[in-house]
Formats: structure tokens, C-alpha cells, sequence
């Protein structure tokens, strides 16, 4: 039951950070544009400026969970190169338990009342020409914190199953 639920939670996040990584190509060529209009044409906007920031936010929030679940996140650990499966299974349900989802549930919790105050007072850009909807870059900020909260049940789920293991 436990993998079960991990594998789908998994399957879940791969998916929503693969669909992110398509962001990429549109920041690039909002950059592009920016750049050949600021500098080539000598006319700045805005709303390219904040569009940059809420697509690269985008793609980081959404691919976090979906980086750990592939196990593709930095690992600055020296003792993990040397621990055998169980070993392993323990650093990572203990780092999954006591640290990573206690943050992620917090940061969760927080962000769903900075998403709703944002929606509720349709929350835009203090800029004249800026972007309409600054509640969609902190809805997409309250998503990405709860799929990296469901992959740290994930972790945890999948080390546990693993301690089981004879």
C-alpha cells in the first residue's frame, strides 16, 4: 500500500515537472524579446520584465517535486555514498519526516491564505502596465508547495516500505 501510494505520487509530480519544463522555452523567448526591445529598440516593458520572473518561478516551483521524486535534486551528503540500501532508507525517511515535511506542510499552510487574500482582492501588479493577475503566480506558489509536501509523504512512505523489507 505504501509504495503503492508513493508510485502514484511519483507518477503525479514527473508529470506536473515535465509539463513545467516546456515553461522553459517561452522564458527564453520572452528574454529574446525583451533584450532585442530594450536594448535594440531602446523600449523597456514591464509585463515582459514580470513575466520573466513568474515563468522562471513557475518552472521551479512545479519541478521540485517532481526533481526529488526523480532523486535528480543536489545531494551534499558523505555519508550517503557510503550507507548500504537500509542505511539509505533511513537518512532518507528521517530527512523526509523530521525536516522536509514539517517545512513543506508550513509553507503549505502559509501559502493558502496568501493565494486566497491575493484572489479575493484580485491582486495585480502595483505597476501601471504590470501583469493583471498576480494571484496566479502565488496560486501556482501554493501548488508547487503542496506537490512537494505530498513527494515528502512520498519519501517517507517509500523509505518506510523499504525498512520493511526482510
Amino acid at each position: 500500500m505504501l509504495l503503492r501510494f508513493a508510485d502514484a505520487v511519483d507518477a503525479a509530480t514527473t508529470r506536473v515537472a515535465s509539463a513545467a519544463s516546456w515553461l522553459q522555452p517561452v522564458l527564453v523567448a520572452v528574454l529574446i524579446v525583451n533584450v532585442v526591445l530594450r536594448y535594440g529598440l531602446g523600449r523597456g516593458f514591464i509585463e515582459l520584465e514580470e513575466l520573466q520572473w513568474h515563468l522562471f518561478a513557475a518552472t521551479v516551483l512545479l519541478g521540485l517535486a517532481g526533481t526529488y521524486a526523480e532523486d535528480a535534486h543536489v545531494r551534499v551528503d558523505l555519508l550517503h555514498q557510503r550507507l548500504g540500501p537500509r542505511g539509505k532508507a533511513r537518512v532518507e525517511g528521517l530527512g523526509a519526516l523530521l525536516l522536509l515535511l514539517p517545512f513543506a506542510a508550513i509553507v503549505t499552510w502559509w501559502a493558502v491564505d496568501f493565494f486566497l487574500r491575493s484572489w479575493r482582492l484580485a491582486e495585480r501588479s502595483p505597476m501601471p502596465s504590470g501583469l493583471p493577475a498576480r494571484w496566479v503566480i502565488k496560486g501556482v506558489f501554493l501548488l508547487g508547495m503542496a506537490l512537494l509536501l505530498l513527494q515528502a509523504a512520498s519519501a517517507a512512505a517509500r523509505s518506510l516500505a523499504r525498512l520493511r523489507e526482510r
